[in-house]
């Protein structure tokens, strides 16, 4: 069945307009039952290790597979969550862990201390858990449910770094997983956790299975915020990758898909004017975007040529572009995001309205750029960050840079943003994403706040002075020694540009009323146990 978008246009935005998509998708729905939720996700899954890919779309799949030591409740506050019990010794540098009864992989075998340690092991490899790397002096286990951190140091916030939902959450693996080194990727996808993944109904490309894990056993206390007890109460979830958002918003319109992740603000007013769908906004600090530059290759190498794309940037022109309604849209100069207990005003001059084009193409110059291409990864498959990607390229261009576009969808930016190599090799100059509010909070756990080079998150800035002062957020003890340091933290990052913030964003997800439940944590991220479908 072949739909031409113009026609879509016409039937879906036309008030209680139902348009069929695919029969095949049509006759899957009706097999599956009423207590099979099918969501339509703004990414195809393609790497399904946590460790390796930091995409939501990978965090999701993890939240629905693996479980976690420690998570936080709606209040941001750690509980445990695989972890019965936990001490500290006295000198607070050696901390004790059990498990809990009725851990199982789903491949029957119980879960162990041994397992818990390979992938604690494997985990402070990546910038998510490189502090306890540098702070731990052994990770053992002491029996089949125990294990043991011990620390060169004390380190107050190990709790949190266990539990934090930042950047690089820590998901238990099996041993023989987690024994993998943290740059290969770990294929398998047995875990602990409230969902199954159906790997002989996954149709790459197309669809994602996760059934209901009959045998998780759920902590008693009641569901709060990622804490508590995950109680799954539908049978199957799909993961459906419906890459046309028109004819996703039909399908949500029909009753055919239940969910979409993202969908187009220009069709905010029709979703609200229909009686059976709702938009939600399940992350109410926001969304960041932000624009990282390739700090290894030409021209981005050069400081000033990243302090250029900061005073080019003009983050009224990209709001009206990726969110025309003000309700959801607001600029951004602190590098802690807008309202967080750390936003701040230091060294925020080069914000300037409509941007400054001739500044930026003064520093640009200074730069030595010498008319290298600079390749901007643009993700067709959603519709804010392409559109921002060619607004990005004309802008540029306007200043004489060589700006060329590389379309495909977010699973390939996934794949090749991992490239550190000059774009004549496959490499990359730019590209867009984003960050929750929340994450700006703590600059330990949020990779985009790491400026320690190609140890960090793709961009590689370096940085060494910032870097000192990240590393004591971990240790200070006051809110008022934090704010203090966040603003050194923040002068020295927008003298070097680690990041270009494009604006603050809220990102409603819409979804057919019949579905409730649905977890509302910062992180953008997707649990899928509480939710259930009338």
């Amino acid at each position: 069945m072949t739909i031409s978008r113009r026609n879509l246009m016409k039937i879906g935005m036309a008030a209680g307009a139902a348009l069929s998509i695919p029969s095949v998708l049509k006759a899957q729905t009706t097999a599956a039952g009423a207590r099979t939720v099918r969501m339509v996700k703004s990414a195809d899954l393609r790497v399904f290790d946590p460790v390796v890919e930091t995409s939501n779309i990978t965090i999701d799949h993890s939240l629905a597979i693996y479980d976690t030591l420690f998570s936080l409740d709606s209040k941001f506050v750690p509980q445990p969550q695989m972890v019965e019990k936990w001490g500290v010794s006295e000198d607070k540098k050696t901390y004790t862990f059990e498990l809990r009864d009725g851990l199982s992989w789903h491949d029957g075998t119980p879960v162990t201390a041994a397992d818990c340690v390979a992938s604690i092991r494997r985990w402070v490899q990546v910038p998510g858990g490189q502090l306890l790397m540098e702070r731990a002096k052994d990770i053992s286990k002491k029996g089949d449910k125990t294990f043991t951190i011990a620390l060169k140091e004390p380190l107050g916030l190990l709790i949190d770094l266990l539990a934090t939902n930042i950047g690089q959450p820590l998901f238990m693996m099996r041993e023989k997983d987690a024994s993998r080194p943290a740059t290969e990727q770990v294929t398998t996808t047995v875990g602990s956790g409230p969902f199954r993944f159906n790997g002989a109904l996954a149709k790459p490309g197309s669809s994602f299975t996760y059934d209901r894990n009959e045998k998780y056993v759920p902590r008693k206390e009641r569901s709060d915020g990622l804490a508590g007890g995950k109680i799954v109460k539908v049978d199957r979830v799909i993961w459906d990758n419906i890459g046309d958002t028109q004819t996703a918003f039909a399908a949500l319109q029909a009753g055919e898909i239940d969910y979409v992740e993202q969908p187009p603000v220009d069709l905010y007013s029709a979703i609200e004017n229909d009686s059976n769908l709702a938009l939600q906004v399940l992350d109410k600090t926001g969304w960041v975007m932000c624009l990282r530059m390739n700090c290894l290759q030409k021209p981005f190498d050069n400081v000033k040529a990243r302090q250029a794309m900061l005073h080019l940037i003009d983050q009224e022109a990209i709001l009206s572009a990726v969110s025309p309604n003000a309700n959801y849209a607001r600029t951004v100069t602190s590098l802690f995001g807008n309202g967080t207990p750390y936003s701040n005003d230091e060294n925020t001059g080069w914000f300037k309205k409509g941007g400054d084009p001739e500044k930026a193409k003064q520093l640009l110059k200074e730069s030595g750029y010498a008319g290298e291409k600079v390749v901007i990864l643009q993700p067709t498959s959603i519709a804010w960050i392409s559109d921002a990607a060619q607004l990005l390229a004309a802008t540029l261009r306007k200043i004489g840079v060589d700006a060329e576009l590389a379309p495909s969808d977010w699973g390939g930016v996934a794949a090749r943003r991992s490239n550190k190599g000059p774009v004549e090799n496959g490499g990359w100059s730019i590209f867009i994403t984003s960050d929750s509010g929340y994450s700006l909070t703590d600059p330990v756990g949020s990779v985009f706040l790491s400026a320690n080079g190609d140890k960090g998150w793709y961009g590689w800035p370096k940085n060494d002075e910032y870097e000192a002062l990240r590393t004591k957020w971990a240790d200070v003890g006051t809110s008022e020694e934090r704010k203090a340091l966040a603003r050194e933290m923040q002068r020295v990052w927008w003298d070097f540009v680690g990041e270009v913030y494009l604006g603050q964003t809220l990102r409603p997800i819409a979804r057919r009323k019949t579905l409730s439940g649905l977890i509302e944590m910062p992180g953008g991220f997707i649990p899928m146990w509480n939710m259930e479908k009338a």
